[in-house]
């Protein structure tokens, strides 16, 4: 795989050794930060199911739907200005990504928005519509409130309702009431969103950030996107695949760090990428605008404003990150910076001693 640099005419970084960086980063205090974040390795992730079953906290509803893919160990990439500057492990290695996949689905979400399909404020259910959305009682229920996970909704989808999500509890602030009212971080209601925008696009959603995203950065075709066994719906006569925005259940999306820190590239350059504007800048900010419930939140992604999310981090890093961090996209515009990082404990530490390395631009 080539590595693409955003700056119109340089040439393509030249790979794991990284190119010659600007000035005033300690690239050896990088790659020494790389070397010990290799060593970090998540232990029992070579029988996921077991893994799995360990990490869901559900009291019920805790069988696995959605395929499996067993961890090959610690991998990540650092990117500055464009290029490679370290790289532990094996980061050309397709891993599951957890609950990173949701600040993708914001990512195909931005490209409806984009093309003039969707209006966050706007009601689900005028926009689009379905027998499946018209059976789960949407109303009151926005686009907005499907991004920043403030809707309410309750319900089951795919056999999981979502009462038993134990995040909703553990990171969540629910209130009895209508939409936008609470937050809470469920994963049933992002499976709804990715439901509500197979049916707006009238196709998979792989095949949207396939053609429209990660093709554009040049990604490989190593990554794939999956749902749950019966997330299935009939659109236009046809059965479409439906996929999850995380592995909670299985599924989720399953990619590289080097196609990962793409994507992180592509939101540090505020959607352009090559001369080719693959996002609006007024999605990069709405995704990264607080919400007013939760400001260390946006459209499916963290912000660290508070230095809440990820203690010790500078506050201008945004991050996708899932299972607990271990599993994590870390994009500091204010330093150029960009850290994908694979079954890594510890990554508070990574982010810090990279970032201290690394000068505000």
């Amino acid at each position: 795989m080539s590595v693409n640099d955003d700056d119109a005419g340089r040439p393509p970084s030249p790979g794991p050794g990284g190119s010659p960086a600007r000035a005033g980063i300690d690239v050896a205090a990088v790659r020494a930060a790389a070397h010990r974040q290799s060593r970090r390795v998540t232990a029992g992730i070579g029988d996921m199911a077991e893994y799995l079953s360990r990490q869901v906290a559900d009291e019920s509803h805790r069988e696995a739907t959605g395929p499996l893919l067993a961890g090959s160990g610690a991998s990540g990439v650092v990117r500055h200005h464009g290029r490679i500057v370290a790289e532990w492990g094996d980061a050309t290695a397709t891993e599951m990504l957890f609950s990173g996949t949701k600040s993708v689905v914001a990512t195909v979400a931005g490209v409806a928005f984009d093309r003039g399909l969707l209006d966050p404020a706007a009601e689900v259910v005028d926009t689009v519509r379905h027998p499946l959305l018209d059976r789960l009682g949407l109303d009151g229920v926005t686009w907005h409130h499907l991004l920043q996970q403030t809707s309410g909704w309750t319900g089951e989808l795919w056999g999981k309702p979502t009462r038993v999500d134990a995040q909703s509890r553990r990171e969540g602030f629910e209130r009895e009431g209508a939409p936008g009212t609470g937050w809470a971080y469920n994963d049933v209601r992002v499976n709804l969103l990715c439901l509500a925008l197979t049916v707006l696009f009238r196709r998979p959603l792989a095949d949207v950030l396939r053609e429209e995203v990660l093709a554009p950065l040049g990604a490989t075709e190593t990554w794939s996107w999956h749902g749950y066994r019966d997330s299935v719906v009939e659109i236009d006569g046809r059965p479409v695949p439906v996929v999850s925005g995380g592995a909670h259940w299985g599924g989720g999306l399953w990619i590289s760090a080097r196609d990962l820190a793409l994507l992180g590239e592509l939101y540090r350059c505020r959607g352009g990428w090559q001369g080719r504007r693959v996002l609006s800048t007024e999605w990069i900010d709405r995704v990264w605008s607080p919400c007013e419930l939760n400001p260390d939140y946006g459209y499916l992604w963290w912000r660290n404003d508070s230095q809440r999310v990820q203690p010790g981090a500078p506050a201008s890093g945004r991050c996708a990150r899932g299972n607990g961090g271990r599993h994590l996209l870390w994009v500091d515009p204010a330093r150029d910076l960009v850290i994908a990082s694979h079954w890594g404990d510890d990554v508070r530490t990574l982010i810090a001693e990279v970032s201290a390395a690394v000068p505000v631009t």
